[in-house]
């Protein structure tokens, strides 16, 4: 399943860029997630939890920073790469998210999410339509969550 966000946040893109790579504020921003271990610089362990209909799942897995590219000071390209367990169950969860910035010009940035993910087991028996909307609310909110730390940010340094 594909999902794609797009925002713009008011901070400049190097900005941006360090936020993506402290993986501890972005793990704040994803709604029952929680980071347990720091295998290295790039590859993290941890659980999320996630409600889909009248189920709430929890899984345990790895998160690896695949790619981190800055292309020029005002664009960078950030991939990340996830594949967890079920904790109890016979379910997963695989996939891939890529961030891509680009400045606006005005001391704003621009994000696109792209998520690409799998999931089987018992969240699977819902169907397409109900695990989108919950893919894309998990989106979203981080999303939200990014352009509330970045905004937060530059009203402090203002």
């Amino acid at each position: 399943m594909q999902i794609r966000q797009e925002i713009v946040v008011e901070a400049r893109p190097d900005q941006v860029f360090a936020l993506l790579l402290d993986v501890n504020r972005v793990a704040g921003c994803i709604r029952g997630a929680q980071l347990t271990e720091a295998v290295d610089s790039k590859t993290f362990r941890g659980t999320l939890r996630v409600k889909v209909g009248a189920i709430q799942v929890a899984y345990q897995g790895t998160a690896t920073l695949v790619d981190v590219e800055e292309h020029d000071e005002s664009s960078a390209t950030v991939r990340i790469a996830g594949d967890a367990r079920e904790v109890g169950g016979q379910g997963s969860v695989r996939g891939t998210l890529r961030v891509d910035l680009k400045g606006t010009g005005d001391g704003k940035t621009g994000l696109v999410f792209d998520s690409d993910f799998t999931v089987t087991g018992r969240v699977a028996q819902f169907g397409r339509g109900v695990m989108e909307d919950v893919a894309r609310r998990m989106v979203r909110e981080m999303a939200d969550c990014i352009r509330a730390n970045l905004q937060g940010a530059a009203d402090q340094a203002g």
